[in-house]
């Protein structure tokens, strides 16, 4: 599946742990990155997401050990086992989660897949830059952006 940015050895007890649950940080300060929150909380889902705004305090508080800036720049996204994906691995495991999306996610973390990825990644990049100059300075939201219930 996504490439995390700890992976365990294939065939180990550590790679075999089923996700239950995914944790997504997102910028909450970016425009893309809230729709895209807001998509993903409408797909109907076989693993569920829960969205926490990267940098802020509930993020701090449940992941002390995180790089919360890089959190900022990067989506990323935390399986109930600790497990972290970071950048194109986390979008593709946040589709991996989706009923829809789930084989489009296979397909993704295949060699055919991985250029159409990156081009994905490298536009929300430039749409990000595009739209929210000093993206990478972004200030933390606090708790002043939760997701509504």
């Amino acid at each position: 599946m996504a490439t995390a940015a700890r992976t365990a050895p294939a065939g180990s007890p550590a790679h075999r742990t089923p996700v239950h649950g995914l944790t997504v940080l997102y910028d909450a300060n970016c425009s893309l990155c809230i729709h895209l929150r807001n998509w993903l909380r409408r797909q109907r889902q076989l693993v569920p997401l829960e969205m926490v705004a990267a940098g802020s305090v509930e993020a701090r508080r449940r992941y002390p050990r995180l790089d919360h800036d890089r959190t900022l720049r990067e989506i990323t996204v935390i399986g109930d086992r600790g497990q972290i994906y970071i950048g194109p691995a986390a979008w593709i495991i946040c589709l991996w989660a989706l009923a829809e999306y789930r084989p489009k996610a296979h397909w993704l973390a295949t060699p055919a897949g991985a250029p159409f990825v990156r081009v994905t990644m490298l536009a929300a990049a430039k749409y990000r830059e595009a739209t929210m100059p000093g993206a990478a300075a972004a200030r933390p939201c606090d708790d002043r952006c939760s997701v509504p219930g």
